[in-house]
């Protein structure tokens, strides 16, 4: 049976010090799939017009192929690098709820991610979506400092 661990990314030095963690532990683990997980922010919760609406989602299509190309990309192709097997999912919204989901669709084993002072998904992330992911996730949380 092969191990999963989902990783919160940002494109930043945090979400790079949570990838190089989940990597070293998977290769400590063995047969081991890493999950990278991007969340754009996405609220649903606003009233707009039906032209609005149209706009909105294909801003959102545009976004997550940017993601996807900036940040996903890369940060698969490193752990690629390191022998291992990878995949990079972009969703929208709430960031702990939906790396939470994550985990648990996917069935992980644990969930790592980044911490720091650089901004981005760490600085989002360790306020109150850090305290959900440990105090609620489904799975255990490493946050990496």
């Amino acid at each position: 049976m092969s191990s999963k661990i989902v990783v919160g990314i940002d494109g930043d030095g945090s979400g790079e010090r949570a990838v190089a963690y989940a990597t070293k532990l998977a290769k400590l683990i063995g047969s081991c799939e890493v999950i990278l997980v991007y969340v754009i922010e996405w609220s649903p919760y606003k009233f707009q017009t039906a032209e609005e609406n149209a706009l909105r989602h294909k801003r959102r299509e545009e976004e997550i192929e940017l993601a996807t190309t900036r940040v996903v990309a890369p940060a698969v192709k490193s752990v690629e690098a390191e022998g291992l097997t990878v995949r990079g999912i972009v969703r929208h919204g709430d960031v702990a709820s939906l790396i939470d989901k994550v985990a648990q669709d996917e069935r992980a084993d644990q969930i790592v991610v980044g911490r720091s002072s650089e901004g981005g998904f760490a600085q989002r992330l360790f306020g109150t979506a850090t305290a959900s992911l440990v105090m609620h996730a489904s799975v255990p949380v490493t946050v990496v400092g």
